[in-house]
């Protein structure tokens, strides 16, 4: 099948690729001159595992190609994804600004019979939107579908290979077979294709963000109750996630959620509500608890401190959002790092990948490191802010000779306090029971 995959984001690039890796002919379209030339020599605009070889494989078989003419990417396939951004608004609803911008520009080259697919994050009924703009335009028939994505930065590949299921929101029957035969590769261990209207299809990309969104907010003020009531958030965790009503995933207290879809999402479902005059308390409560969160590991160091962390050297461990992506959007390491600047205290860091993006940010500002043991050196304190497996199993003895005091807080409880005690530090994480050595 020819494809064309408008905007070369995370969603476009890694979907992209993994049509072109089943044999389609793939041609990806941004107005970004810098990135498509950099993409056509192998430079990949963000880190995920996995896609550099994916994209070099597949441009060197002539499946995939990159262009910055629409009216080539158009005309030149049969579906057209649009993968643009949806950045929020002042006011958290999504801006379509992109989207429908585009959509419409596209209309205009169209050749023959079209689907256009929205694969970005939008609110309900942009779908409706995009098929007024393209059938006033477009001077053949186009058939609009919301196809929207659950890949988890980290893992895309594996997710876009091996799908636990693909929406299409559509009910046109051509559109429906197209997108049915599109996916058939990526769906023989038998999980679902689901077919359904276009809004509901819109909405279940928010809903399942939000759910997840509302589960990682809610361990985290658990664990905030259990260090009151003097519990421990992880055994409750695993007598939690036993019940197959609950499940394991998602249960694990730490310092908040970040990236580029959960804070975004949550927020943008919490204006769609309002828009249409309901009130989605549950997910208000969820958005203020995450920002709350995102400072506990401060809260805690200044308690420590007596609130003077003037001139103390804290190093941190893990600045991307997640392990596995160096992407740093909404990450709760800029929240710790802007607090700890503004009491003035110095800042060592260190991240395996996301060390580019944070200087970006930060540069002249914090100390950055290759080596986790670098940054430790000389330090008050040592915040664990990303759950990178190469912190699980360090060696604390070299640790502890580096640091000035062998003090952790622990933001992602990768660390057993019986054994940090066992060591010598002095240990914090959330919603354990006991701040073991205090």
């Amino acid at each position: 099948m020819k494809i064309s995959i408008i905007g070369t984001g995370y969603v476009g690039l890694v979907q992209g690729a993994v049509f072109a890796d089943t044999g389609n002919n793939v041609l990806c379209m941004d107005i970004d001159e810098r990135k498509i030339n950099g993409l056509r020599k192998g430079i990949m605009p963000i880190y995920e595992p996995g896609l550099a070889e994916m994209v070099k494989r597949n441009v060197q078989n002539s499946r995939l190609e990159f262009t910055t003419n629409l009216k080539q990417a158009v005309e030149k396939s049969e579906v057209i994804f649009l993968c643009l951004p949806t950045p929020p608004s002042e006011d958290g609803s999504a801006d379509l600004t992109h989207v429908l911008g585009v959509a419409e520009k596209a209309a205009e080259f169209v050749n023959d019979r079209k689907i256009f697919v929205s694969k970005s994050t939008v609110p309900v009924g942009t779908v409706d939107k995009i098929r007024t703009i393209v059938r006033k335009k477009a001077r053949y028939e186009v058939e609009v579908v919301s196809n929207p994505e659950f890949l988890k930065e980290g893992a895309a590949i594996e997710d876009s290979m091996k799908p636990d299921r693909i929406v299409i929101g559509s009910r046109s029957k051509r559109a429906i077979q197209a997108m049915s035969e599109l996916y058939a590769p990526f769906m023989r261990t038998g999980n679902p294709i689901i077919v359904m209207d276009e809004r509901s299809a819109e909405m279940t990309k928010y809903a399942a963000n939000a759910y997840l969104a509302t589960k990682i907010s809610f361990m985290n003020e658990l664990a905030n109750l259990c260090e009151a009531a003097g519990a421990d958030v992880d055994l409750i965790r695993k007598g939690m996630g036993s019940d197959p009503r609950i499940g394991q995933q998602f249960l694990f207290a730490g310092v908040g959620y970040g990236g580029s879809c959960f804070p975004k999402d949550v927020k943008a479902l919490i204006h769609t509500a309002r828009d249409h005059e309901s009130d989605l308390r549950i997910l208000q409560a969820v958005d203020e608890a995450n920002n709350r969160q995102k400072s506990v590991l401060v809260r805690k160091l200044n308690k420590h401190f007596d609130e003077h962390l003037e001139n103390r050297t804290i190093a941190l461990w893990g600045l991307a959002f997640k392990p596995q992506t160096d992407d740093m959007r909404e990450a709760p390491a800029i929240n710790v790092i802007n607090s700890l600047l503004e009491a003035k205290a110095r800042v060592r860091a260190h991240d395996p990948i996301a060390i580019a993006r944070a200087k970006s940010i930060y540069d002249g500002k914090v100390e950055f490191f290759e080596s986790a043991y670098d940054a430790l050196k000389g330090a008050d304190a040592l915040l664990v802010v990303t759950e990178w497996n190469e912190f699980r199993k360090p060696d604390f003895g070299r640790m502890k000779a580096m640091m000035k005091k062998p003090l952790i807080f622990d933001g992602r409880n990768i660390y057993d306090p019986k054994e940090m005690k066992e060591q010598g530090f002095v240990y914090h994480g959330i919603g354990r029971r006991a701040d073991v050595g205090a």
